[in-house]
């Protein structure tokens, strides 16, 4: 993977939440498509990333999205495969992995919309609950 001059979003929306400065709508939409399409691609591989964040979203040069970090990522041996490990960012976990139930592709779904809703918002989803009660 070649060097991400700007670093992680996590980074940016830090910087920017400091600074009162709102993304703007076209910095999200190709940041939320680059990261959408990294994952139909990730998934056409029958790879499970499970730990989709701002943080594991780099930055290089021209506004080119990388998704990294596949340190718990899970390569599915069919489509119909599903997984059970509880694994990745509390915040970001859908409700099935949250609850120790078997899951598939579409819980990265669930963490891409997180991720949309931090890039807009500068918080985590549910971040006013505390982790137990999010998926009671």
């Amino acid at each position: 993977m070649e060097y991400c001059q700007s670093g992680d979003l996590a980074r940016i929306i830090q910087q920017r939440k400091a600074t009162n400065l709102r993304l703007t709508e076209n910095e999200v939409m190709q940041w939320f498509v680059q990261v959408a399409l990294a994952l139909k691609y990730t998934h056409s591989r029958r790879i499970l990333h499970r730990d989709i964040k701002a943080s594991n979203v780099y930055l290089s040069a021209g506004n080119c999205i990388k998704l990294g970090d596949f340190g718990v990522s899970k390569a599915l041996q069919g489509t119909l495969e599903s997984a059970l490990t509880i694994i990745g960012t509390p915040y970001y976990m859908s409700p099935e992995v949250y609850k120790g139930n078997s899951y598939t592709l579409k819980s990265d779904i669930w963490g891409l919309g997180c991720f949309l809703y931090e890039l807009c918002s500068f918080t985590v989803n549910f971040s006013y609950l505390p982790l137990a009660s999010i998926y009671s």
